[in-house]
């Protein structure tokens, strides 16, 4: 397809699972990517090894997105390597799974410290910095329509995610779109850590293919959102979830 040719496409938390699959997919349409991780240099370079062996061009960056100077430092290298920056996804996030009364304040502040500061930290550095007609893909959670039990703190960031992406479309102007994906249960270490087969099983009948995404399923969605054809679309939140809500 390569209709992604000449864009440059910053994806944070890409080291593995889903971030992962949308860099290689990406890569595979012709996009230069920036493979962003916090603490993953093996997989982060593996990531990038894995597109320059399918013939594209990227590389890796340490980046906490809790920290502001260190995704100032993130946009600033990744420009110096390729000269601009023209799509965004916010991928990088951080869940736990407990029932709200068994989370500690170290679990509530991890979660809105990655999933909704970072996010908050990487808008402002694109508000300048993200090329004009640029695209904005954040990553939200098909649990912030559902009430799952043990997913209230982490659901929380997520709506968090969705309602700064409505407000902030209306923002940043310059051409540049900015929308949501709410992927629902799907096949990533992350997901699937201390998860019974009962409880993977119960999750996959809850949609309408009776299987847990895998993360193709959402990379393809992200594929789309960053390219041209998509332009029209903006402020908004996108369930991709095989009909699960």
């Amino acid at each position: 397809m390569n209709n992604l040719n000449n864009k440059v496409i910053l994806v944070t938390g890409s080291s593995r699972g889903i971030g992962k699959e949308i860099a290689i997919l990406l890569a595979k349409n012709g996009a230069k990517i920036i493979v962003n991780h916090s603490n993953s240099q093996k997989e982060a370079e593996d990531t990038v090894d894995e597109i320059k062996q399918n013939g594209g061009d990227a590389i890796a960056i340490k980046a906490d997105v809790s920290d502001r100077s260190q995704v100032t430092q993130l946009f600033k290298k990744s420009i110096e390597a390729f000269g601009k920056i023209d799509v965004l996804v916010n991928n990088a996030g951080a869940m736990i799974s407990k029932k709200l009364k068994d989370h500690t304040q170290q679990d509530f502040t991890k979660q809105f410290e990655v999933n909704v500061r970072g996010l908050f930290n990487t808008l402002q550095e694109a508000d300048s910095k993200l090329s004009d007609n640029g695209n904005i893909i954040n990553l939200s959670s098909s649990t912030a329509k559902l009430m799952l039990p043990t997913y209230a703190v982490y659901s929380a960031t997520k709506a968090a995610v969705e309602q700064m992406t409505r407000v902030y479309s209306k923002e940043i102007g310059r051409g540049i779109s900015v929308n949501a994906i709410a992927p629902g249960a799907t096949e990533t270490a992350m997901f699937l850590n201390g998860k019974s087969q009962e409880q993977i099983d119960k999750l996959s009948a809850m949609n309408a293919f009776n299987r847990l995404a895998k993360p193709i399923d959402i990379a393809r969605v992200v594929l789309f959102l960053a390219s041209d054809d998509s332009k029209w679309i903006s402020g908004q939140v996108i369930g991709a979830n095989g009909g699960l809500v």
